[in-house]
């Protein structure tokens, strides 16, 4: 007897267990979705109805997917083939200031409005990076770009001496090396005059060696794998962003996770040995290792450790290793893309090639390029700026808010998701004028904010003070390779050349980058 009421009692005890777990199972992807979606109509805003435990997931991954099949025209809008389901989300909901969709059950408010968007960058306190969703997705690169609060105040007070402009002008040196052995290639292959050249792979090189040279003073080759690595990392990410995530699933056995798991350990391992390792040894020997931007890192944080007297004021090995691996994803795919952009671009409008050449010829004649020519460079930064308005980088940046707050008028509750659309704002006729799509550098003839009438509605690097850390390392090194490639080349697009813009965590050719290149 005693036995039997034990076991009814066991048996009674797992029930209840189960009927709680199912509770908040049924809460999660049902009366907390249903609840959000309720309160988010009563603050005035348009968007789609849940659906049962996927959201909009599935109709996202299927129009990106159907986007890819086939290339546009190169006078096409490129937006409804980078974000298609946004693109015809905002045309049904996006008419005023926020709209919102749905990944799995969570909510996502998209903002358009420039007004919202200025006071979100500018508060970087309220408005905290994304966080959330599968784990995994950490595995590419931290760094700065996914810390908050205090912890983001300390990495950008020991970072943010590495990319001083007095550092950077001693630098240049070392783009013109990694510039100049892609030219050497290019003059090879067009040794006959002209030649078709895939230009896309040939730039991942050359930014790929400058942040090898810059960042670590090791070679493009020496740093390969971690380079590939990291874009096989990207690419893996991408599934998992674009896929339901249910909690717990990092630790499923599949074959995508090991992946990813796997290079994870990979690249830490090859950076701690290659750079890390390398760097405190020096460091303790007592030479010079401020000779790059690793060097001068470590010399940062190993200062403010010593002035704060405890190590916890500055970052551990671990930090530095996140920060490296952004260093080498980051600082290589943004301005490789920007270069790629700019060169596709320039080779469909040859009138602002010649103006832009004309220009160097002026500024440098046959002179090595320096800080001080590449500052005065109008012509090319008016193009630059525009080519970051047609395809920026990154498409959209996250946030989200910890407790109950206001944006506007609109009363957001803790945990919301926030995407502020670069892409969109971009793109935006109502901002731009009814030639948005076109190539017009001389809209930025008087700068940025005269071309915005002041408003937040163009930031390729973020804005506020979260700005991206290396957005003037980005834009000296497009600069100077913009001048060494034009001095040496004239070049068109080639009849084979896809138009495919797509993502793969940043904005790229899908089909590459073929140009008809012609020896000067």
């Amino acid at each position: 007897m005693e036995v039997s009421l034990n076991m009814k009692a066991v048996l009674c005890g797992v029930g209840v267990m189960m009927m709680v777990y199912a509770w908040r199972i049924f809460n999660w992807i049902w009366l907390k979705p249903k609840k959000m979606e309720k309160f988010l109509r009563e603050q005035g805003l348009n968007g789609n109805s849940y659906k049962f435990l996927f959201g909009d997931v599935k109709e996202m991954v299927q129009m990106t997917a159907n986007a890819k099949l086939k290339p546009i025209n190169l006078t096409d809008n490129i937006v409804p083939r980078v974000m298609p389901f946004m693109h015809n989300t905002l045309k049904t909901h996006g008419k005023g200031k926020a709209f919102f969709t749905w990944i799995g059950p969570r909510a996502v408010v998209h903002v358009t409005e420039p007004a919202l968007i200025r006071e979100i960058l500018g508060n970087y306190n309220k408005f905290q990076k994304q966080k959330g969703g599968n784990p995994l997705t950490r595995l590419l690169a931290r760094g700065i770009a996914s810390v908050d609060a205090d912890q983001w105040v300390k990495h950008r007070k020991i970072i943010n001496p590495a990319f001083h402009v007095e550092k950077l002008k001693h630098m240049i040196p070392a783009f013109y090396i990694s510039c100049d052995e892609m030219i050497n290639k290019w003059e090879e292959l067009t040794k006959e005059g002209s030649c078709e050249v895939d230009v896309y792979p040939h730039l991942q090189t050359f930014t790929s060696d400058v942040i090898s040279r810059t960042a670590f003073g090791s070679s493009y080759q020496e740093g390969r794998k971690i380079f590939e690595l990291q874009k096989e990392q990207a690419r893996l990410l991408m599934k998992i962003v674009q896929s339901l995530y249910i909690p717990g699933s990092q630790f499923m056995p599949t074959k995508s996770n090991r992946r990813m798991k796997e290079i994870g350990r990979e690249v830490k391992a090859s950076i701690t040995k290659i750079i890390i390792n390398k760097r405190v040894t020096t460091m303790k020997e007592g030479e010079s290792s401020s000779d790059d931007l690793l060097g001068i890192l470590l010399d940062s944080n190993y200062k403010e450790i010593k002035q704060q007297g405890d190590k916890n004021f500055g970052l551990s090995i671990d930090e530095v290793i996140e920060e490296c691996k952004l260093f080498y994803f980051a600082g290589q795919e943004t301005t490789a893309n920007l270069l790629v952009w700019t060169m596709i671009l320039l080779g469909q409008h040859t009138n602002w090639q010649d103006r832009a050449r004309d220009e160097v010829l002026k500024v440098f004649g046959e002179r090595k390029p320096d800080i001080d020519g590449l500052s005065h460079l109008k012509v090319i930064n008016m193009i630059l700026h525009e080519v970051l308005r047609l395809y920026p980088p990154g498409t959209i940046l996250g946030r989200m808010i910890h407790e109950e707050t206001t944006l506007g008028n609109i009363t957001l509750p803790a945990g919301s998701l926030l995407q502020l659309h670069m892409m969109l704002l971009h793109h935006d006729s109502d901002v731009w004028g009814n030639d948005v799509t076109k190539f017009k550098p001389e809209r930025f003839a008087e700068g940025v904010l005269k071309a915005t009438n002041g408003q937040a509605s163009y930031f390729p690097f973020g804005g506020g003070p979260r700005i991206c850390i290396g957005q003037n390392f980005a834009m000296l090194e497009a600069k100077l390779a913009l001048v060494m490639i034009l001095r040496c080349f004239s070049f068109e697009l080639s009849p084979s050349y896809a138009h495919a813009p797509h993502t793969i965590i940043s904005l790229q050719p899908q089909f590459g980058a073929q140009l008809i290149l012609h020896k000067l």
